[in-house]
């Protein structure tokens, strides 16, 4: 059983500024999606639908907690979510969980998390994953596969509003520099981004989840 509450509370500490969360359940009733949010879900799978329906009500919450009314959340033709002016924002989700965490413009360029189950990586996906120095690493507690891939999602999504660029695992290099931060290097430039660059987030593990977050332009860290 999920702890709404705890998982919340963890989110808002992987960002160094205000961020409003939000946190929902697929199983659990939701309120209907806006008109027009649902305009490429027609062959969607139940499933899908009600983790898509419970991502959008979670930005909704989220939007509320930061003072604002309640808005669509519309799909660009590559999928990512069109989030209202003046809002930056991602949504994650697991087989349980919903997750969305949205902040002012003004406040980070770009956010990106991601939400998992606290369990091993499938062993067929380590070498898709991490790179040869990441695997050399994994022998440090903190450097697990699972953890690396979170890392990367968080990443991945926090970069994607500024890049429009899709890459796969390899594109980053994830280092842990303590238990719960790490920094995802570039491994190859990147529209506004050169080789070596890097993003730095925050980790989680909490109610038998994995949370990850990064923020890129946070107004307390130049370059974060």
């Amino acid at each position: 059983m999920i702890c709404e509450a705890e998982i919340a509370a963890a989110l808002r500490g992987l960002f160094e500024g205000p961020v409003a969360v939000a946190v929902t359940r697929p199983a659990a009733p939701q309120p209907p999606l806006m008109p027009g949010e649902a305009a490429h879900l027609a062959r969607a799978r139940p499933v899908r639908l009600a983790e898509f329906t419970a991502g959008r009500s979670a930005a909704r919450q989220a939007m509320q907690a930061l003072g604002l009314p309640p808005q669509p959340v519309f799909t660009a033709p590559d999928r990512a979510p069109i989030w209202p002016a003046g809002l930056v924002g991602s949504i994650s989700h697991c087989a349980d969980c919903c997750v969305a965490v949205l902040a002012h413009a003004r406040d980070y360029a770009a956010i990106g998390v991601d939400i998992e189950d606290d369990s091993p990586l499938p062993d067929d996906l380590v070498a898709e994953v991490c790179t040869p120095s990441e695997r050399a690493r994994m022998a440090q507690p903190q450097a697990s596969a699972k953890r690396i891939f979170c890392a990367k999602e968080a990443a991945y999504k926090a970069q994607y509003p500024l890049t429009k660029t899709l890459f796969g695992f390899e594109r980053f290099e994830v280092q842990f520099t303590t238990r719960h931060a790490f920094e995802a290097r570039f491994t190859q430039a990147t529209k506004g981004f050169r080789r070596g660059d890097y993003l730095p987030g925050r980790i989680a593990s909490v109610t038998g989840h994995l949370v990850t977050g990064v923020a890129i332009g946070q107004i307390a860290a130049k370059g974060a």
